[in-house]
């Protein structure tokens, strides 16, 4: 029996390929042992355009625009004023139809999470493939965690629910995004407007903090602060209160150097203990490396990618902050 396994990405496709055997090496894919594995780029295909469902231009009778079943289209890119499909996605779907074609069965080797789900998903529908599917969930690319996942195949069938919320994402963004645009660009009367289900809501919270940062009118205040000492201690003390007058807070402060004491009210003595900090996921990580050198999300995130790709860190994309089983086994080495 023969298997084909797919990653989402060529480097990740070599380490599963030198772990089962498969070192020959041919367009798009590699082979031996009984094994064909090949990778996508990423998200080979997406949503199609209005166009494929006969909207053409912009215009307010055709609003809204819901599709009763979406269609799938290869990646495209654009040449002058149009777009087209791009003619490398379209060599490794060709690719891809043949390593399904020549095998019995399928091991999906996508990232684990829910793009990956619906990289696999979208490229086996499109190639209207019917081979049994099996699941590798890895979240590092150590050799023992690959040799272990391979041995623990579960059915494709079990990640469904990823799938379709993936799905479901990926059509809402198409219908906002698509709607939206259109209708503001037609109530404008001129010019194209994009909208966008994450990209609108952000903006709109970046301007609504710009406009508070900019229309802010400090208050000044003021408070007392002096130096004492109490059996040989010195220590300062500020008053918590914050006064918006300064004459009031010179009658405070004329007060305690004629009297030339403080009563301290209440003493509150309390042991803290502080957890280490956990690991970063991928936000805290991409918030850190902005700040502390300028990073933007995007170059971070293709920062830690690579050296996911290259063994030096798990799988980057997670809400985790804890460590798999398996690296968590190999950490006393480190």
């Amino acid at each position: 029996m023969k298997t084909a396994i797919i990653a989402e990405k060529p480097s990740v496709a070599r380490e599963i390929a030198g772990i089962v055997g498969a070192c020959a090496k041919e367009d798009g894919f590699m082979h031996g042992n009984g094994y064909m594995v090949t990778w996508a780029f990423g998200h080979l295909l997406t949503l199609a355009m209005p166009e494929e469902y006969g909207f053409t231009g912009f215009s307010r009778e055709h609003l809204p625009i819901i599709p009763s079943s979406f269609k799938l289209v290869p990646r495209q890119v654009r040449e002058g004023k149009e777009y087209k499909a791009d003619a490398g996605v379209l060599r490794q779907l060709k690719i891809i139809r043949h390593v399904f074609e020549s095998c019995d069965r399928i091991i999906v080797s996508t990232d684990a999470g829910r793009e990956g789900q619906l990289i696999h998903r979208y490229i086996y529908n499109y190639l209207n493939c019917t081979k049994p599917c099996e699941r590798l969930w890895i979240s590092s690319l150590t050799d023992k965690a690959i040799k272990e996942g391979l041995q623990n195949l579960k059915p494709d069938s079990e990640y469904d629910n990823l799938y379709y919320a993936a799905k479901a994402r990926s059509e809402a963004d198409w219908l906002i995004g698509i709607n939206a645009s259109q209708a503001l660009s037609i109530a404008a009367g001129q010019g194209t407007y994009s909208l966008g289900r994450v990209q609108t809501p952000t903006l709109a919270m970046i301007c609504k903090r710009y406009m508070e940062n900019r229309n802010f009118v400090s208050v000044p205040f003021w408070q007392v602060k002096v130096q004492t000492e109490k059996t040989g201690i010195l220590f300062v003390a500020i008053s918590r209160e914050k006064y918006e007058n300064k004459d009031t807070a010179n009658e405070v402060w004329r007060l305690l150097q004629e009297n030339k004491t403080l009563q301290v009210q209440s003493v509150k003595k309390k042991e803290v203990n502080q957890e280490p900090p956990l690991l970063y996921d991928l936000t805290t990580l991409q918030k850190e490396a902005n700040s502390k050198h300028g990073f933007s999300a995007d170059k971070t995130l293709s920062i830690a990618q690579k050296l996911y790709e290259a063994k030096l860190t798990t799988y980057p994309r997670t809400g985790s902050r804890y460590i798999s089983a398996d690296v968590m086994e190999e950490i006393p080495e480190l």
